[in-house]
């Protein structure tokens, strides 16, 4: 079926023929360009116009024109690249009739240089004084209106790349986040920790509490999960000697899409041998106040409606004393699953039919009452077993050695003193299939490998998983999780 085009784009398709009949190849090829538009405004954006026309500075640039005001023989322009917007100035008299007609053909969203030297105009814009305009190529769709923009949320997502030619802060945001992975990786490495990478597929679904994705590997006939962790492995790497170990990396989870969710996404798990909870508060805790300091540049931050203070040292709390303040309760006094269940329904605290003991009442309580008034960054720690199964007991072996850390209500980091005992590890993972044999979709599988691996020993050690993805939302200012995904998971359209 022929391609229905609208009256814009009807009018684009038609210069294509009169860019060849100039000679002039509509998708052209390479173009060596030597200046930022960002270096040049940091560089000579003070300057007079005095200055400017006395050092006669020749620059050369290449992006999209956003804007085009035609006088006749001349006209101005705006061209945006990667990190800026500068103004050109186009005239017949200096470009020759020929470049003149190519530059004629443009429509916004053209992708094109400019060279020429830098002036001021008469209202005082930096501008670049056009001697040479190559047209690099064509623009066939018209971009949304200047004043109304790519607004509906949907259409954002879809149509990334567009959003990102129109919304500068939606381009900000997806170069922020390399930024803030870069320093997270520098700040690991000066700490000693080893990258590293682990598979996608396995045989096994475990390493976390949740959903998988199945898939099938045709040549060993056999159906695989995509990871939803890389626990289990940077473990089996702790045990082999690398001490210091983490990888950024995706996972994959089977669940709903919201805000703060999406069935793809980044984290950083990172293992430290010989360590326990503590240290991992300290590495947690550093490192958000090394990415407000080194990325954004201040230690006091704004999400949302909310301000946070990253200056103070961050709060630490364990979770049933956090229930307690709250709702009275003290969870650490002895009681009975019946005893727990009357409690959740006297608060209206939503019971699973796959609960079996008291653990899993403390945890709906604390996400209940507590989670959502955790404005400034606080460590919840001490959790209920049930809810652990990875984890090392306290000196109440009703708990495990873990924290959450929160910020604004979000959860932000999970981590542990991991569990080193392969004979209570075994016995969690049976926990596991108990609760998937009553009904627990999000249980794990028994990992044979990984109990034969630490048999041979594997060394204390503190272990932490971050999301990156909510991570950037926090020190981007976003309230949607696809505002830091290039390309999130949609529904068909």
């Amino acid at each position: 079926m022929e391609e229905k085009l609208t009256d814009q784009e009807q009018v684009r398709f038609e210069k294509l023929a009169k860019y060849r009949e100039l000679g002039v190849e509509p998708f052209g090829k390479r173009y060596d360009f030597t200046d930022s538009i960002r270096d040049i405004r940091a560089k000579y954006g003070e300057c007079s116009a005095e200055e400017l026309q006395e050092r006669n500075i020749v620059v050369d640039v290449a992006g999209r024109l956003v804007a085009i005001r035609r006088m006749g023989k001349a006209a101005f322009v705006n061209l945006k690249d990667q990190y800026g917007n500068i103004q050109g100035w186009l005239g017949i008299d200096v470009l020759g009739e020929h470049d003149y007609s190519v530059f004629r053909l443009s429509d916004l969203g053209d992708i094109v240089g400019l060279k020429g030297t830098l002036m001021k105009s008469r209202t005082g814009e930096l501008t670049i004084h056009v001697e040479r305009f190559t047209h690099i190529s064509k623009c066939l769709k018209p971009l949304p209106e200047k004043f109304h923009g790519l607004t509906d949320t949907e259409d954002r997502y879809r149509h990334r790349y567009l959003d990102m030619i129109v919304n500068d802060e939606s381009r900000k945001i997806a170069m922020l986040r390399p930024a803030i992975i870069k320093e997270i990786r520098r700040y690991c490495d000066e700490l000693g920790f080893i990258e590293v990478e682990t598979p996608i597929l396995s045989s096994v679904n475990s390493g976390a509490s949740a959903r998988p994705f199945i898939t099938h590997h045709n040549a060993l006939d056999k159906d695989f999960y995509l990871r939803i962790a890389t626990e289990l492995n940077l473990k089996k790497a702790m045990i082999g000697g690398i001490d210091r170990v983490y990888e950024i990396g995706r996972i994959f989870r089977n669940e709903g899409i919201d805000t703060y969710h999406n069935p793809e996404f980044t984290t950083i798990e990172l293992y430290q041998a010989y360590g326990d909870l503590q240290s991992m508060r300290e590495w947690t805790e550093g490192l958000f106040k090394d990415i407000a300091e080194k990325v954004i540049g201040s230690l006091q931050l704004t999400w949302g409606e909310v301000q946070l203070d990253f200056s103070k040292p961050f709060a630490w709390i364990s979770m049933t004393d956090a229930i307690k303040e709250k709702t009275g309760i003290d969870f650490t006094a002895e009681m009975s699953f019946e005893e727990a269940c009357l409690l959740a329904k006297k608060h209206n605290v939503p019971l699973e039919k796959s609960w079996n003991s008291v653990g899993y009442i403390i945890q709906a309580f604390f996400d209940e009452f507590v989670e959502p008034t955790l404005i400034q960054p606080t460590f919840i720690h001490t959790y209920p077993i049930e809810v652990s199964p990875l984890t090392k007991k306290s000196a109440d072996p009703r708990f495990v050695e873990r924290f959450e850390f929160f910020i604004n209500g979000s959860e932000f980091g999970n981590a542990y003193s991991e569990l080193n005992d392969p004979f209570d590890q075994k016995e969690r993972f049976v926990a596991q299939l108990e609760a998937k044999g009553r009904g627990d979709e999000e249980a794990s599988d028994m990992d044979h490998n990984f109990l034969d691996a630490m048999r041979y020993g594997m060394p204390p050690a503190g272990g932490i998983g971050v999301g990156i993805d909510r991570l950037v939302m926090l020190f981007t200012n976003s309230q949607s999780i696809r505002e830091v995904l290039l390309f999130p998971t949609m529904k068909d359209e």
